[in-house]
Parts: structure tokens; C-alpha cells; sequence
């Protein structure tokens, strides 16, 4: 029962991904949204930093910040609030779905295991082969492992 719960919870969080999956592929503005958005919007930065209720060299800092990666969910929430809009937070997985990036993961984590045990047994001239086989044997059971967690 309990797998199937985790399954169900997957495939609902599957769901709830999707859309977000187009956005992933465009790219931030080269200045960022904060700047891109305000100069489109005709919104001096002397404005913004009164609609906040800051200095006026807080925006530019802001913008700065977004542009560098350095800016906190709290200060850009804040600004999206004075231009109106509506800060969207996800994490998208790389791999089509939560299945996937898992499957992914797992089989990243079984290859680097499976050569290491091939390496060894090919020294003492024992090496099985068929390393291939033996990843995707092993990921399917450490999937299956996981998600019976």
C-alpha cells in the first residue's frame, strides 16, 4: 500500500511539473526579469524603490543581484509584488519526469559501482562482461529498492 502512495504522489507531482517544463527552455533576460520587466512596464527604478519603500539605489541592487544569481527569493517575491506580478518557484526535473531523474540518478550511482567491481575482478582475471546488462539490472533494483521506501 505504502508503494502505492509513493507512486501516486510521484505521479501527481509529474503533473504539477508539466507545465513548467516549456518554461525551463527560455532563457532569463541577459539583465534579468527584474530590469527587463520594470523598462517594459515604463517603471523608473525611482519608482520602484518607492513602491517598495526603499532607497532609490535598492532596485539597481536588486537587478544587479538577479542579473549575478545572487538575489533571495524574499527581496525578488517583494519586487514581483510592486510590478504586479506573481513570482513562480519550481524545481524542474532535467529528465522528462520525477521517474526519470530518479532512474537517471540510480543508474549513474549503479555504473559507478558495477565498473569499480569490474575493474577489480578484471585484475584478479575474473572480469564477467556484459557491464551493460549488469547496470540496468542493478538500477531497476535500486528503483524498485527506493521506492518501496
Amino acid at each position: 500500500m505504502r508503494n502505492e502512495f509513493r507512486n501516486l504522489r510521484l505521479q501527481q507531482l509529474d503533473r504539477s511539473l508539466e507545465s513548467y517544463q516549456a518554461a525551463r527552455k527560455v532563457p532569463r533576460p541577459s539583465k534579468g526579469w527584474i530590469r527587463t520587466i520594470r523598462q517594459a512596464l515604463g517603471v523608473s527604478s525611482g519608482e520602484l524603490a518607492r513602491r517598495l519603500g526603499t532607497s532609490r539605489q535598492l532596485p539597481l541592487q536588486l537587478e544587479k543581484g538577479e542579473a549575478e544569481d545572487r538575489i533571495t527569493l524574499k527581496s525578488l517575491r517583494a519586487v514581483a509584488n510592486a510590478l504586479d506580478c506573481d513570482l513562480v518557484y519550481a524545481l524542474v526535473p532535467r529528465a522528462d519526469n520525477i521517474q526519470g531523474l530518479m532512474e537517471t540518478r540510480a543508474r549513474a550511482e549503479v555504473k559507478k559501482h558495477v565498473l569499480g567491481v569490474e575493474h577489480s575482478m578484471a585484475l584478479e582475471n575474473q572480469a564477467v562482461g556484459r557491464i551493460d546488462e549488469a547496470v540496468e539490472a542493478e538500477t531497476r533494483r535500486l528503483v524498485r529498492k527506493r521506492a518501496s521506501r
